[in-house]
């Protein structure tokens, strides 16, 4: 009797299992793995708490040159959604998401930009600038992108991920404004950038601003000493004051100009560190999308003679910025 009584139990157990299982899957958050930190933040906006976004590359690491840890792997793998941005950015890690794709849903969510809106790669003819997050005219189409992925991966949830996706829009313009408005106070004349990478094209194309990288698109490309010795000579020759460096690229060569322009009697100045591959530490304001560039347009506006609110677009940068 009391065999047949545990047998009855154990299939009764047995067959809640599949309700109980599927209820927990329901409300399990979509795991997404994304690469730069800018991505990752948009996925956090667009999906709110139906996410969990895990992002592989921290503040001040470059995408340029990451190559993917032994943690990151098992993490991807086991992701519902691994997000990349393309463009050659990860160019170490694109045969292992080609190869990833085959058995996750993985998406390069810069790819589908129209490649006429973007600019041509200084070192392969057929790639293109990848820094498009430079500006947030460029980066609003790369959150439709991440809306589109997040949808596909959870279509249940599309009315709000497309809620939390024009809000987080709405935010955006908000911000094209903030650096319309802010860098037009930057005197003509001092509307030359001078950066340790080619990483700000797309925004100096944007605001009108001449950019000058030390190296080229990719920080893996050289900086050599002609270069170096050209930049300093028109530091010197078009008397510009302030130059700037990167938090994710060393400021050895910026030093470099820095020097070479004062050996010819001309004062050079670092006008601020800008976040140019990553975003700001983790939790902070500049942390955010919406922080980094709130950073980089103050900082630059600044530096350059034009007039900043303090603190920022909000007031949240830190002070001092």
């Amino acid at each position: 009797m009391w065999i047949r009584q545990f047998a009855l139990m154990g299939l009764m157990i047995l067959m809640s299992l599949p309700v109980v299982v599927g209820a927990a899957r329901a409300e399990a958050p979509l795991k997404i793995v994304a690469t730069t930190g800018m991505i990752a933040d948009a996925a956090r906006q667009i999906g709110g708490d139906l996410v969990q976004v895990r992002g592989l590359m921290g503040p001040g690491v470059d995408p340029h040159a990451y190559r993917q840890t032994r943690s990151d792997i098992v993490a991807m793998t086991r992701a519902d959604l691994v997000l990349w941005h393309g463009l050659y950015l990860e160019a170490q890690m694109g045969e292992f998401f080609h190869d990833l794709a085959r058995k996750r849903q993985v998406v390069a969510v810069a790819e589908g930009l129209p490649k006429d809106i973007l600019r041509s790669h200084d070192t392969y003819a057929d790639k293109y600038d990848p820094h498009v997050w430079m500006t947030p005219v460029l980066w609003k189409l790369v959150v439709v992108e991440v809306q589109k992925a997040l949808t596909e991966a959870r279509p249940e949830a599309a009315e709000v991920f497309a809620a939390n996706a024009a809000d987080h829009l709405a935010d955006l313009d908000q911000l094209v404004a903030y650096g319309q408005a802010v860098l037009a106070t930057v005197p003509e004349n001092n509307k030359v950038l001078v950066t340790a990478h080619d990483a700000f094209g797309y925004f100096g194309r944007t605001y009108g601003f001449e950019v000058l990288g030390i190296q080229g698109i990719s920080t893996q490309s050289e900086a050599g000493l002609n270069r170096i010795g050209e930049l300093v000579n028109l530091l010197v020759d078009r008397q510009i004051n302030a130059v700037f460096v990167e938090s994710s690229v060393s400021d050895r060569s910026m030093r470099a100009l820095i020097e070479g322009a004062a050996a010819q009697g001309h004062e050079v100045r670092v006008g601020g560190e800008l976040f140019s591959d990553a975003m700001g530490a983790d939790g902070s304001y500049e942390g955010s999308y919406i922080g980094m560039l709130d950073h980089n347009i103050s900082t630059i506006s600044e530096a350059l003679g034009g007039d900043v609110p303090p603190r920022g677009m909000v007031g949240k940068l830190e002070a001092g910025t």
